[in-house]
Parts: structure tokens; sequence; C-alpha cells
């Protein structure tokens, strides 16, 4: 069977990027494509003028919307649970910027270690709650993952690399990408959203048959 490429485009503070990317792996899994297959996240900012500190996502959501947000969170819990995903929104109140935890996702493709530390990285926003803009966080999640506490430092310190990430994300806006996830498949095939488990399998046999 061909091997197939896979672009991501998705932010770690984004509970149905975690959603839809585990729901990709499973179906890559159940197809025998998990080890063939070239897959490649990209950045996209939800918030690309987070302030610093963060902010509190249920009064922000709440003050867009004007209703309490436990009810959009139960729908995304709900769908995580159908995927096998234990997701308990109330653990992170904040959402943090991204862009530094992006930088490091740019440079762990290089050293084949991109997928595993973008899952790091969901669990230790979602699940522990950290913030993963923190260089201590992104110091500890990066050394499991190829980095040294010297690269690591010196990548998310650098004005250029964390320039270089929000161009990226913009370019992704600009090519018509305006919400996450979003998957592209050898090219010209495009899927958006954490769809279920039965359009990703249908995707990748188009990719696949093309």
């Amino acid at each position: 069977m061909n091997s197939v490429k896979i672009d991501i485009f998705s932010d770690v503070v984004c509970p149905w990027c975690l959603i839809g990317t585990e729901r990709l792996v499973k179906v890559l899994d159940a197809m025998g494509l998990r080890e063939t297959a070239r897959v490649r996240y990209h950045a996209f900012m939800l918030r690309p003028d987070a302030p610093e500190a963060g902010t509190n996502l249920r009064e922000e959501l709440r003050a867009k919307y004007g209703a309490d947000p436990q009810a959009m969170f139960a729908r995304v819990e709900a769908a995580a649970r159908e995927s096998g995903i234990a997701l308990d929104l109330s653990r992170q109140t904040m959402s943090y910027p991204t862009p530094r935890a992006h930088t490091l996702l740019r440079h762990a493709f290089a050293k084949g270690t991109q997928e595993a530390l973008a899952r790091a990285l969901f669990q230790a926003h979602f699940h522990d709650a950290q913030n993963i803009s923190d260089p201590d966080v992104l110091r500890r999640l990066a050394g499991a993952h190829g980095f040294t506490d010297e690269e690591t430092l010196r990548l998310i310190q650098d004005p250029a690399e964390l320039e270089i990430t929000r161009s990226d994300a913009e370019e992704a806006r600009q090519q018509g990408i305006q919400g996450v996830p979003f998957f592209i498949f050898n090219d010209r095939l495009a899927l958006s959203g954490a769809q279920p488990e039965g359009v990703f399998r249908e995707a990748l046999q188009q990719a696949l048959q093309g």
C-alpha cells in the first residue's frame, strides 16, 4: 500500500484538535498506515494576540457568547469520550499563547519526534493543566523528545524563531484555513474539523487511490 502524506494544522490549546488528531491516529492504526504515513504538524493560532499571562477561558467565552460555556464544554467532552479520550475541561481554566510551543513543534519534525511532542503538549495543557508557554514546562516536555535544555531555551527565546512561527500561522490563514483542526492529504484532499473516524478512513482511501 502506498504511503500517504498528511499535513495537520492545529493549535495545542484547541480541544477539537486533540480529538481530531486522536481519531486520525486510530484510523491510521486500523488501516496499517501508522508507520508509513508522513505526518507533519503546522502552526495555527486560535488567539495570535493572547497575552503572555494567558486568559481565563470561561470568562472569555462567557463575555463573548453571553452565557455559561459549560454546555459547550460538555459537548466537547462527550465527543472526546466517544473516541476514548478522558477529557475534563474543568481541569484547565486558562488559555495560553502558543508561539513557543509551535516553534518547538516545527523543529521537532526534523528530529522525528513531532507527533510525540504534539501529544505531550496536549496532555500537559488539557490533562495536567500546565502553562504550555512557560519555559520550564517546555524545557521539560521538549527534553523527552530530542531537545537539550539549551536548545529549547534558545529556540523559544529567539525573536527570529518566534517570528517564523507567527508567519507560518498567518500564512495558513491567508491560504484560507480559518479553523482547526484542518487536514490535507497528499497535497490535494482537504478535510476540516474533528470528523468521525469513518470520514478519515474515506479520505485516506481516496488519497491512496490518487
